[in-house]
């Protein structure tokens, strides 16, 4: 027995050991960037991704704003998600990782410092419907930065007779997610349940009205916007019924025009008339620029002359720098990020993509594919467990939405298996 236990012993102890190495620990710190103080007293929860979204940890932020949980030994990615004032802010932790550094921001109904940078209208005809697709471009300078939210974060009017048919929601530095507008009760007045994060963030709806020879637009600009657009086809006509709109240039078919420096309470009118559709070179996207970078950095410059959009003199500063979503859309850049995310491959320097995705995309290593993904999961996330906590969804339409989440990442990672490559959740 005594020999026994003398070479049981250490097999006992080493085996202890190696438990204790194996169950770390995630560690971190969370700084209030409004006051540039330790955020004290948030939740923050460790999501595994590998498992839809599945909760694997919880704690709360110390009085040094640190904290610390458990990490499962899956090697697997996660996800941190703190929440501050009902604002969910997230931080990616790949496989491997032991400590993260998130910032959040004091949140409030009303934020100085918003303002609309553009707001830029697509139209079209087809079949009897006028077709407009309208993104919004907002820009949050607030000082000390602060996080604007409420059931009414950005208000925005509709023409008569518009039918929602979509609509998107993009944080600074994140992909775009589902995010649909709710009717505040007045006629045509709509609002995003969204976080306006310093930062940039856009919105972007799709809609239709009845059309027969022509359609005319009365709409009310709630906030003051630098710069409002309207972009059509050639073969339509635009008349302006007051004289807030300008002829900037005309690019790919579509004859664009501005107004300048439009205060909040603004009534904008104007009519089209005739029929025409967005060319699809322009549908396609423009081979020669592409959407901003994750870090709010712009793409590949154009090199001609104002950037595409008419002679630099004719060309908005707002517009130029938006010029890839006049061309793509924000819908475009949703789609690239789950191509990347689910076709990337283990450790690949460069992603195949379909020729209507900008070259430039392609040059993007396998690492930020998988950012864009995880930014992607973290905004419908948020946006889900909102509507969830506001009680604007039912528990059975949650656990079904929740469910087709889980499903969604499961076949990105399922499609990662059958590639021949190494197993790993999305790694």
């Amino acid at each position: 027995m005594k020999i026994l236990f003398h070479w049981a012993a250490p097999t006992v102890v080493a085996l202890l050991l190696a438990a204790n190495l194996s169950a770390a620990d995630i560690t971190g710190t969370v700084t209030n960037k409004t006051s540039n103080k330790p955020s004290a007293g948030d939740d923050v929860v460790l999501l595994k991704l590998s498992e839809g979204m599945q909760e694997a940890s919880r704690t709360k932020t110390d009085a040094q704003g640190k904290f610390s949980m458990p990490l499962p030994d899956d090697g697997g990615q996660h996800l941190v998600r703190v929440t501050h004032q009902g604002v969910n802010y997230f931080k990616p932790a790949p496989s491997g990782t032991t400590f993260v550094q998130v910032d959040v921001y004091d949140s409030a109904k009303q934020v100085q410092g918003v303002t609309g940078r553009a707001d830029i209208m697509r139209v079209q005809t087809d079949g009897g419907q006028l077709q407009v697709t309208e993104l919004f471009v907002l820009q949050n300078t607030s000082s000390p930065p602060r996080t604007q939210m409420s059931e009414r974060s950005f208000e925005f009017t509709l023409p008569e007779g518009a039918v929602v048919d979509a609509s998107l929601a993009a944080g600074p530095g994140g992909m775009p997610v589902n995010s649909a507008p709710v009717p505040t009760g007045d006629k045509n007045h709509y609002a995003f349940v969204f976080p306006i994060r310093p930062g940039e963030t856009k919105f972007q709806i799709s809609y239709h009205a009845q059309y027969s020879s022509s359609f005319s637009f009365h709409s009310q600009v709630l906030t003051p916007t630098d710069e409002v657009a309207v972009m059509l086809p050639k073969s339509m006509e635009f008349k302006n019924a007051t004289s807030d709109f300008n002829a900037s240039g005309e690019e790919k078919g579509m004859n664009i025009y501005v107004a300048h420096a439009v205060a909040a309470g603004k009534q904008l009118a104007f009519t089209v008339s005739g029929t025409g559709q967005i060319p699809r070179d322009a549908q396609d996207g423009d081979a020669g620029s592409a959407p901003p970078a994750q870090d709010g950095s712009q793409g590949s410059a154009d090199n001609r002359p104002g950037g595409g959009l008419g002679r630099p003199e004719e060309t908005p500063d707002p517009l130029h720098n938006y010029r890839w979503w006049i061309f793509g859309g924000l819908a475009v850049a949703l789609v690239v990020g789950a191509i990347v995310a689910v076709n990337q491959k283990p450790r690949t320097a460069a992603i195949t993509t379909p020729p209507a995705i900008s070259p430039a995309i392609t040059a993007k290593p396998a690492a930020q594919g998988r950012g864009m993904l995880l930014e992607a999961m973290k905004e419908e996330l948020f946006q889900l467990e909102t509507e969830r906590l506001q009680g604007r969804i039912s528990e059975t339409d949650y656990r079904d939405a929740k469910a087709a989440l889980d499903l969604t990442i499961k076949r990105a990672i399922g499609r990662q298996g059958s590639s021949n490559q190494p197993q790993g959740s999305l790694s």
